[in-house]
């Protein structure tokens, strides 16, 4: 893997113009890079169609998997499984689905609660493709210090996010000590609508972020070795 790239995109009632605007984006990425996309960036919480939304999910699904070859492309997407609808993390690489798993920790001031069951903590861990260490936490799940442990030891963590604007510098401040406490990178990516952050970035080992502004696609060099000279020059026991 040569880049990580973090998206900040605005997020339509208009789902199939998110998921064309989406696969746009990705296509024009180059080949050998992580791509992450904020938090339901494909329907947004649009409770109202739930079932409309869920039923989509397997074709957003398929499209993608075509879309992401020699690339890694991470979303979430809300999806309907044995009855109950989840906030699904998304993993394709070179054409396939390599990794998902439920939210596990809903934002009740969203109401996420009332419309989505909850994932499970065991779920979350560290994954690898291609030599590269993975830890994914799903926006919310980033203000638990027990999930950061689950994250440890990870070469990237990435967060796709939905951010609320009032409580920016919480996602700056909180992505950026990830980043320092756990000597990797992080890629974090909100979404551009108003009521959001869109405070999407990459921040690497030693703590310097860059963020989107506005820029829909950032990219950034990925260097493997400056998360084991971190982890040499100050060592915390991170192996």
């Amino acid at each position: 893997m040569e880049n990580l790239v973090t998206l900040s995109l605005k997020t339509t009632s208009d789902y199939e113009k998110n998921l064309e605007e989406f696969l746009t984006t990705i296509d024009g990425v180059e080949e050998n890079s992580l791509i992450i996309a904020p938090e339901v960036c494909l329907s947004g919480f649009d409770y109202e169609n739930l079932d409309k939304l869920t039923e989509l999910s397997s074709h957003f699904s398929t499209l993608i998997q075509k879309h992401s070859q020699n690339k890694i492309v991470i979303l979430t997407m809300l999806e309907r499984i044995d009855g109950k609808v989840y906030n699904m993390a998304k993993v394709f690489a070179d054409g396939s689905l390599v990794h998902q798993r439920a939210k596990a920790r809903l934002f009740k001031l969203g109401d996420e609660h009332k419309y989505m069951q909850e994932g499970d903590d065991n779920d979350i861990e560290i994954f690898e493709i291609a030599g590269v260490k993975i830890a994914l936490l799903i926006c919310f799940e980033l203000r638990f210090k027990e999930l950061w442990q689950k994250t440890e030891g990870a070469d990237i963590i990435v967060i796709p996010a939905w951010w609320g604007k009032s409580r920016s510098e919480h996602f700056r401040a909180l992505t950026q000590t990830l980043a320092i406490i756990n000597q990797c990178y992080v890629c974090a990516s909100d979404s551009a609508n108003d009521e959001c952050s869109v405070l999407s970035g990459i921040i690497t080992p030693q703590g310097i972020e860059s963020r989107n502004g506005n820029t829909p696609c950032l990219t950034q060099e990925y260097k493997k070795k400056e998360i084991s000279v971190m982890r040499r020059y100050l060592d915390v026991g991170i192996k």
